[in-house]
């Protein structure tokens, strides 16, 4: 491997010796985003995709955010910001949420009056729709399938 890392004005070559002692990450621990009315956000995450509340944050004995639980050690944290409107110019993207079953997901936001895109097999063998919550941020939802590259591996051309 020969490639290069910039940090601190210093040039690190990246070395299988070096990505070994490396941190060791367990899973993305929680997605943050900002919300135009943090209740709203709330109603949507639980109703549509089913995300319980962990707990508040509070201030001045108020909620202005919180922690949705997302699957086993894996939040979603959300905090009242008036002014947050999504760009694609933004760093992040979007997020991406694994379902048990795409089609039972499909159906329950369409009861919930939620637009969702069609459900598209990607070209890395995974099905997807998409969704957006009242803040403009993006969803994925995601299921795998046993020909999965994130599982099997091997190169996918891109087909967007």
């Amino acid at each position: 491997m020969n490639q290069f890392n910039h940090t601190s004005d210093k040039l690190i070559e990246i070395t299988k010796e070096n990505i070994m002692t490396a941190i060791k990450v367990k899973q993305v621990a929680h997605v943050c985003i900002f919300a135009n009315d943090v209740e709203e956000t709330r109603v949507f995450y639980q109703k549509v995709l089913g995300l319980d509340t962990a707990f508040n944050f509070l201030r001045d004995g108020k909620i202005f955010g919180f922690y949705l639980n997302a699957g086993g050690r894996t939040h979603v944290e959300v905090f009242q910001k008036s002014e947050a409107e999504f760009s694609e110019l933004n760093q992040i993207n979007h997020m991406c949420l694994e379902v048990e079953n795409l089609d039972e997901a499909m159906d329950h936001i369409k009861a919930q009056n939620v637009d969702i895109t069609k459900k598209k097999k990607a070209c890395d063998d995974t099905y997807q729709a998409w969704i957006k919550d009242p803040n403009g941020v993006k969803i994925e939802l995601f299921e795998y399938t046993d020909k999965s590259a994130q599982f099997i591996g091997g190169d996918r051309v891109a087909d967007w």
